[in-house]
């Protein structure tokens, strides 16, 4: 038998194919586009066209979204007002709410009360004025009524009187910053400041014209700096007892200080519309469900 050449002997690999012409089967460009050429000088990429940036992380199938970095309308200090709000909220959770608890349980309620009533009745006046620069005539007669009957009746407003029978003259809160609001001076910029908490540009205008009245019209002891601060501190821990609820549920809600913000800037309007005698708004944090200004938001991948 003849031998077979080495070269031809089975090596365990498929055969070669035969020689001749090889066939290269058509591309259809729809289906296999071909790549773009890279730019002179560029390295060709051995990543996808789709490929994410260097540094990015992903974490299953959730994509971690930037929120809005602009300012809201009306805010442009939002991202100070915030900073400022949350660290007023941690000093009010460890001081002031625990002051406020102690007041409101360790002092009898007709004092506190009377104590309300007697700094409550001082600001009297700067509700007349008010009420006349307003056209509000009636108002401020009634407004002169109960400045009288709760100054002698009411040991010098202490008790008030003038809400009761026969009188039947409820307290009707009013300040410059409504009498601007109520001749259509804008509100201006928002404002969160430690001390006073929200305000506006026009509001803080009106509400620093108020505390000058009484030092102003009747001097001693209304200009003494011991008065403003206890007449500050009484006024400032009532209002946090009386709107303790609305505290809980501003906290409570999805944006804080989102929500803090348009229930105070509903709540000035409310009061212009009030003298305006327009229909008013619902202020409640439930009815205003504020967006956030500027938060992460978590969004599922597509």
């Amino acid at each position: 038998m003849q031998a077979i050449p080495a070269a031809l002997q089975s090596t365990g690999e498929p055969p070669l194919p035969p020689a001749g012409p090889v066939v290269v089967p058509p591309v259809d460009p729809a289906q296999d586009p071909a790549p773009a050429e890279p730019g002179e000088g560029e390295p060709e990429s051995s990543l996808p066209a789709d490929a994410p940036p260097a540094g990015d992380e992903f974490e299953g199938n959730v994509i971690v979204v930037e929120g809005m970095t602009e300012a809201p309308p009306g805010d442009p200090l939002f991202q100070l007002n915030a900073d400022v709000y949350e660290s007023v909220q941690s000093v009010d959770q460890a001081l002031v709410q625990p002051i406020a608890d102690v007041y409101e349980d360790g002092l009898p309620r007709p004092l506190r009360k009377g104590l309300s009533n007697l700094f409550s009745n001082l600001r009297e006046p700067i509700a007349f004025l008010n009420f006349l620069l307003q056209g509000k005539i009636g108002k401020a007669a009634e407004t002169v009524g109960r400045f009288a009957i709760n100054s002698t009746l009411g040991l010098a407003g202490l008790v008030d009187v003038a809400k009761k029978e026969p009188f039947n003259l409820p307290r009707r809160n009013n300040g410059f910053a409504n009498t601007l609001g109520f001749y259509g001076v804008d509100s201006g910029a928002f404002l969160y400041l430690p001390l006073i908490g929200p305000t506006t540009v026009r509001d803080l205008v009106g509400n620093t014209l108020d505390t000058l009245v009484m030092p102003a019209a009747f001097g001693d002891p209304f200009n003494r700096l011991e008065f403003a601060a206890t007449s500050y501190t009484v006024r400032a821990l009532d209002e946090r007892i009386e709107l303790e609820e609305k505290h809980s549920r501003i906290a409570d809600s999805d944006f804080p200080y989102a929500t803090m913000r348009e229930t105070y800037l509903c709540e000035r309007q409310r009061a212009i519309d009030t003298l305006r005698n327009r229909p008013l708004a619902e202020c409640t944090p439930e009815a205003l469900s504020p967006l956030p200004d500027a938060a992460s938001v978590t969004a599922p991948a597509e």
